[in-house]
């Protein structure tokens, strides 16, 4: 080929790659973005330690919501944890299906050493997603978000709806193991002597300093007031609720149940019959992912997921 040719080829090239990036551009879409990487419990510990306050995926404000993502969504973790370990399966999925994905800490006090969330009063907890949801939407220009919450992440955002009337800011719930209704106080020493066990949080032996520990107590001022005078969720929000029988943090597990409009109780171990996931291995449960996603995109409400990829069987 002579020189000339060979620059004729190049320049050919060019022009077809230029043609194809405007008429994406002009579609409206730009080429794919290499899908981010799901983590595991390596990625969660290396998460909780290093980066609490960032997972993959999480907090791009720049992100606009789509037509057929139109709900940004918002990311809870549970007591102890933080968005670090939380969330290293769900964020990277949920990006990659195109939402536009929120994550908070919350809660964080002294002792919480800038990793352990959850752990002031459960109504200032609320007051912080308050201002997060609103920067969310100031950002993203949508009307509504999605929340995912983990265990107490399930928990504060029903106070923020039921107590604080932010009903109509909510398009889909989805709580993890949510603590709304209470525990004992044996299932949030399990939980904390658990964590304990792989470095995650701080011990308990002076648990009562921690006012958003015993919030979750069955027994609580908190639990009883979100619960006065009306046991069921407002309208308007869809509710999905996933339960694990192995369960040893909120217990008994089916206290986790709902009611309302709109409203579904998922028990994993009907739907995944070997699965062993426990209160904390539903961060990284590929059911509950799923379970979540259908949740997300007003999927079916009997959707039965792939029964593989379980979580640890972890309290």
């Amino acid at each position: 080929m002579s020189r000339l040719s060979g620059l004729v080829s190049r320049g050919r090239a060019v022009i077809v790659a230029a043609g194809v990036t405007a008429a994406l551009v002009a579609a409206g879409t730009t080429p794919a973005q290499a899908e981010l990487r799901e983590g595991g419990l390596p990625e969660a510990i290396a998460g909780y330690l290093a980066t609490p306050d960032k997972v993959a995926g999480a907090n791009d404000w720049s992100c606009k919501p789509s037509a057929k993502r139109p709900n940004p969504v918002v990311l809870l973790p549970g007591t102890f944890a933080n968005i670090g370990a939380n969330f290293v399966k769900a964020s990277p999925r949920l990006k990659n299906n195109g939402y536009c994905v929120f994550a908070t800490n919350y809660g964080m006090t002294a002792p919480s050493l800038g990793r352990a969330g959850g752990l002031d009063h459960a109504t200032e907890s609320a007051k912080q997603l308050d201002a997060f949801v609103k920067k969310v939407l100031d950002k993203t220009g949508a009307k509504k978000v999605d929340i995912i919450g983990h265990s107490q992440g399930g928990n504060v955002p029903i106070y923020w709806i039921k107590k604080m009337g932010n009903a109509d800011k909510v398009a889909h719930y989805v709580g993890w193991a949510p603590s709304y209704n209470g525990t004992t106080v044996n299932g949030i020493v399990n939980l904390g002597e658990t964590l304990g066990l792989l470095g995650f949080a701080v011990g308990l032996a002076d648990f009562a300093q921690f006012p958003g520990v015993l919030d979750q107590t069955y027994a609580s001022d908190y639990t009883k007031a979100l619960w006065a005078g009306d046991g069921n969720v407002p309208s308007g929000p869809k509710y999905t609720v996933i339960m694990t029988r192995n369960d040893f943090v909120v217990t008994p597990y089916h206290t986790q149940k709902l009611t309302g409009q709109n409203v579904n109780n998922i028990v994993l171990q009907e739907k995944c019959p070997l699965d062993q996931a426990g209160h904390v291995g539903l961060f990284n449960d590929d059911p509950t992912l799923q379970m979540t996603m259908n949740a997300l995109a007003d999927g079916p409400a009997n959707f039965q997921p792939r029964c593989t990829g379980f979580g640890i069987p972890l309290a």
